[in-house]
């Protein structure tokens, strides 16, 4: 987890990338069941043995531009060719080493309905990266093989990727994405991203980017008795960043990295409250030894049922998703917010959808442009909030009501700003990320103790995203701080930083939290208290 054009040499390259398959090498007979199988953990402990194997005999790791990285691609590639895929080596031009992605297509389904699955293959320097990213890389290659062994009656197209240079800002996702025409990337009705999923110290994290996707697998842990939470950690952070910034639904799991367990998430989870969930995130000892079986087994049959669960069977009629971006705002009284309501057909064909709102606060209205769209088509929500509109947060049902089902979606709220408080801090601190110092801050707490809190950073930082920045409230709550643009990674130049926090939580002494995983020493570079 990172946080944070040459022509293909061959034709075979270019028409993965834009999706032309051909038949697989060898016959297979479909299968009419649509459960989704078990997945082997002893396969897939088999796959991180080879890969841990590569990185002893290649330095000690199996980062982009290294030597390990292009025999982890060997292996995966051969899997996969062996099982049928027409797999395709797409070299990425703008990552370390020109290394190259891995592209695998099963030949059946849709093909202009894509389920998308991936994780990244390579490693940091420091380490073999067996948890970051082998798990994610060695669990789908199972499950990839799983779908060919059982061959099953096919709704979508199933094609998995398996990304270079994830860990130096996104690269080789970045580069596949950029790369595909725009009628190839529509045909990407959902993807699937699958980092660090066998931490020692696990939490089940399940990404809330799309809430339709993310149903699916709470529909799986659910089944089993385990309680997910959002991916706070990881948000922006991983591959599925590319696909997101394209327009793309996207979904995940995710055990957790650098971040530590609260009591609350000891007692859901068990493990260790005050530790890391990944003690051994980017460093040298994330290897075979540090990864248990429990996450990796659970986590790998989630995967599966996704897949099973948007892909396989025959196709059920005209469907659709839909999603909102922003899920949360806040405003004055008198002011309002914008949020970006997209659609996306997720079976059959496209059909009209007219968008309303409920639940809105006193004095609110709800103004959609265009009111109606065909499936696949966004629209922009304008919730306008009057002087009178009282103070508080309000759950906005968006609902879109089409041909042959509806779906529906949320969005938080909050009006009232006005005891805004400003983390300022009167010295300069540099952060020494490898060779580079970035990121002075400075300080001050103004304003009264209600919500939301923003934090004010000036000072450059060249895209390393494993600087991570959060706010720890007085109950102990961690908040993420993210950046106000769009794109996970730019420079930061003078940002505000925001989170939301509740009024029980504001008073009291909060504690600003930088931590950067290159950093040679524990990690947690400098901390600042301040009282409210």
């Amino acid at each position: 987890m990172k946080w944070g054009k040459r022509i293909g040499a061959a034709v075979v390259g270019m028409a993965a990338v834009l999706g032309v398959v051909t038949a697989p090498a060898q016959a297979v007979t479909a299968a009419t069941s649509t459960a989704a199988p078990d997945i082997s953990l002893a396969n897939i402990k088999a796959h991180l043995s080879a890969l841990q194997t590569i990185a002893n005999q290649n330095g000690g790791n199996r980062a982009s531009g290294r030597p390990g990285y292009p025999a982890s691609v060997s292996y995966v590639e051969q899997k996969l060719r062996a099982a049928g895929y027409n797999v395709t080596l797409q070299t990425c031009t703008t990552c370390a080493g020109s290394s190259q992605n891995v592209i695998a297509e099963w030949p059946q389904g849709d093909p202009n309905q894509v389920i998308m699955l991936g994780a990244h293959l390579d490693s940091v320097s420091a380490g073999p990266g067996i948890n970051d990213n082998g798990s994610g890389s060695a669990s789908i290659l199972e499950v990839a093989l799983t779908l060919a062994r059982e061959n099953p009656t096919l709704a979508k197209r199933v094609r998995f990727g398996w990304w270079a240079d994830e860990e130096s800002g996104l690269r080789g996702s970045k580069y596949y994405v950029s790369n595909l025409p725009s009628t190839e990337r529509t045909k990407i009705k959902t993807y699937l991203n699958f980092d660090m999923i066998g931490s020692d110290n696990w939490g089940y994290f399940v990404y809330d980017d799309v809430a339709s996707v993310k149903a699916v697998f709470d529909e799986y842990f659910t089944s089993i008795g385990i309680q997910t939470e959002g991916d706070t950690e990881g948000d922006g952070r991983s591959d599925h960043a590319s696909f997101k910034s394209a327009g793309i639904p996207v979904g995940g799991l995710a055990t957790g990295a650098g971040y530590t367990k609260s009591a609350a998430q000891q007692q859901k989870w068990g493990g260790t409250a005050g530790r890391p969930f990944d003690s051994c995130y980017h460093r040298a000892c994330d290897t075979l030894s540090n990864i248990p079986d429990t996450p990796v087994e659970k986590n790998s049959d989630a995967i599966a049922y996704a897949l099973w669960k948007l892909a396989v069977g025959a196709p059920t009629g005209n469907d659709f998703s839909l999603g909102l971006s922003p899920t949360s705002g806040t405003v004055e009284a008198g002011q309002s917010a914008t949020v970006t309501v997209n659609t996306t057909t997720t079976s059959g064909s496209a059909q009209a959808v007219s968008l309303s709102a409920s639940g809105l606060p006193a004095g609110a209205t709800a103004t959609f442009n265009p009111a109606s769209v065909q499936s696949g088509g966004s629209s922009t929500l304008t919730i306008a909030t009057s002087a009178s509109t009282p103070n508080g947060t309000s759950t906005i049902t968006v609902t879109g009501d089409g041909v042959s089902v509806d779906r529906t979606a949320q969005y938080t709220l909050t009006v009232g700003t006005g005891g805004v408080r400003t983390f300022t801090n009167g010295t300069d601190y540099a952060l020494n990320d490898y060779a580079t110092v970035n990121s002075p801050i400075t300080s001050t707490a103004t304003g009264t103790a209600t919500s939301p809190v923003k934090v004010s950073i000036t000072g450059t930082h060249t895209c390393s995203e494993d600087l991570r920045i959060s706010l720890k409230a007085p109950d102990g709550s961690t908040y993420s701080v993210k950046p106000t643009g769009s794109l996970p990674c730019t420079d930061l130049g003078t940002r505000n930083y925001s989170v939301n926090v509740t009024n029980e939580a504001a008073s009291g002494t909060w504690t600003l939290v930088l931590y950067d995983a290159y950093a040679q020493d524990t990690g947690t570079l400098d901390s600042w208290t301040i009282t409210v």
